[in-house]
């Protein structure tokens, strides 16, 4: 059912597409989801947070490439979506400032994304440098080096681990917001962090503003509980003894 929406819902792009260029008089294909059951609403599978050092031990069992080892720690820490952490590009990355600049067009929400980059970000950025510091995106593809991995990089290896059905790789953005809410940060920061943006624009441009420094330090936990439960040398993105705080 989900895939017969989204056929429905590019149907309706190419009519709408050939009304705008005088093809046809009409769109007759503009009510064609209402004859279709919709699919429901399913979350997507997740581990509770007790569960965080088990993944993070599997991980660092599994026989899968450096290059998906990274794209999975970052996601894991950076809080994004898998299309947004696969698509990183070195030029949205700002040292200085120390914060990782999602331009609109590449996010869920047409709305551009800051997120500060913590000492355990900085490391894996460091790390996989030699592997595509050359490169437009941070975490090149297997096959086409020149293009950025697929964003079904992170689910296909979580499968190969024995997660399937049990966690998705958008399931770690719900594993990171339990963990969060349960350790009573702000819950306007935890949504602000997900891109979980207001309709009110106005009010949007000023939690993202606001919310930055103290998203900073809640990342900055975050990325600290990840490596704990990591037991400090499970993680590739161990950092303390390696980097300054930004």
């Amino acid at each position: 059912l989900e895939t017969l929406r989204r056929v429905c819902q590019r149907l309706n792009l190419i009519m709408n597409y050939a009304v705008r260029k005088e093809l046809v008089a009409v769109n007759k294909l503009i009510s064609i989801g209402e004859d279709f059951q919709a699919p429901a609403k399913r979350n997507y599978p997740t581990i509770k947070p007790s569960k965080l050092p088990q993944l993070m031990e599997d991980l660092s069992k599994a026989n899968i490439k450096p290059v998906t080892r990274y794209l999975f720690e970052w996601q894991l820490h950076t809080m994004v979506r898998p299309g947004e952490a696969a698509g990183t590009r070195w030029e949205e990355i700002d040292l200085d400032d120390g914060v990782w600049a999602i331009p609109e067009e590449r996010m869920k929400k047409r709305r551009a994304h800051v997120v500060p980059l913590t000492l355990q970000t900085l490391k894996i950025l460091k790390d996989i440098e030699p592997f595509s510091g050359h490169r437009e995106h941070v975490f090149p593809g297997d096959r086409k080096p020149r293009q950025h991995a697929n964003k079904a990089t992170v689910n296909m290896a979580l499968r190969r681990i024995g997660y399937e059905g049990i966690l998705v790789a958008h399931g770690l953005r719900a594993l990171a917001s339990t963990t969060l809410n349960e350790h009573d940060f702000n819950g306007a920061w935890v949504e602000s962090a997900l891109a979980h943006f207001k309709k009110d624009k106005t009010e949007g441009k000023y939690n993202r503003a606001e919310y930055l420094k103290q998203r900073r330090v809640m990342m900055q936990w975050w990325s600290d509980h990840i490596e704990n439960a990591s037991t400090g040398n499970l993680s590739l993105s161990a950092s303390k003894k390696h980097l300054k705080v930004v």
